[in-house]
């Protein structure tokens, strides 16, 4: 069994919390109810999907450890911080790190405070660092979830914009080659091809794409239900719908990013 299943989420960056996620649901999507990391001083929201989500990171307490997002705010500005690989096994993450040369420290707890309504609960989280955060590409880490029913609750994972999940991430990196092995350690044979000069990874239901090139993240999809009801949602949100190649983009970033909408 491969030790990773694929993408669980990505982390997107934001300057304001509460001002991103009022933009989402503006864009027809259900956002989560917040939630603050235990020992940390960021907070998030997530948009949740059957099989992976985005979470929206922001900072609410600066003298806390914010897992980096001061830097990365100040330096890029939004956009996506970090993609999470799905793992029911740990151990198992660990080893194939290890295989390759990327082990760092053991499987480490996670824990954050999320403010339902009819009181806070606590998920918690098992999460595996590589050595080398880069060496998939990408700001990247392995989740295993230990409360799943606290964060995928039926009624987020409906969106009034139709929304299904995460269809492909694109990147730049100076060499999509060297990847290959760190994802077929943990993904398994079969799963990772050489495509116009770049690399094409199946991360479970996402594909996971890098083209040679100064790093850089060139564009992320999302599936949706019906691509004139997305355009609709976009022209309402102020952002401007442009349709092109059986797709529809906003005409300007969300949060930081080129987001596409392709029919589901």
């Amino acid at each position: 069994m491969p030790a990773s299943s694929g993408l669980d989420h990505i982390i997107i960056g934001v300057a304001d919390l509460e001002a991103s996620a009022a933009l989402w649901r503006r864009l027809g999507f259900t956002v989560t109810p917040r939630g603050r990391h235990i020992g940390w001083g960021t907070a998030n929201y997530c948009v949740m999907f059957p099989d992976d989500y985005v979470e929206l990171l922001g900072i609410l307490d600066p003298e806390q450890y914010v897992y980096g997002l001061d830097r990365f705010l100040e330096d890029k500005g939004e956009g996506l911080l970090g993609l999470a690989l799905a793992t029911q096994e740990p151990e198992a993450v660990y080893r194939a790190l290890e295989g390759i040369g990327e082990a760092g420290d053991p499987p480490k707890d996670l824990a954050r405070l999320l403010e339902l309504p009819e009181g806070t609960v606590t998920p918690r989280f098992h999460l595996v660092y590589p050595r080398d955060p880069d060496a998939f590409g990408f700001s990247t880490f392995f989740c295993k979830h230990l409360t799943p029913d606290l964060v995928r609750r039926a009624d987020w994972l409906t969106h009034p914009n139709g929304a299904t999940g995460l269809r492909e991430i694109a990147l730049r990196v100076p060499d999509p080659g060297r990847l290959a092995s760190s994802y077929e350690a943990v993904f398994g044979p079969g799963t990772v091809a050489e495509v116009d000069g770049g690399l094409r990874v199946s991360a479970g239901g996402t594909i996971l794409r890098f083209a040679p090139g100064t790093p850089a993240v060139e564009h992320m999809t999302i599936g949706v239900g019906d691509l004139a009801t997305m355009a609709a949602w976009l022209d309402r949100a102020g952002l401007g719908a442009v349709s092109e190649d059986n797709a529809t983009r906003s005409d300007q970033p969300i949060s930081g990013i080129d987001i596409r909408f392709v029919a589901a």
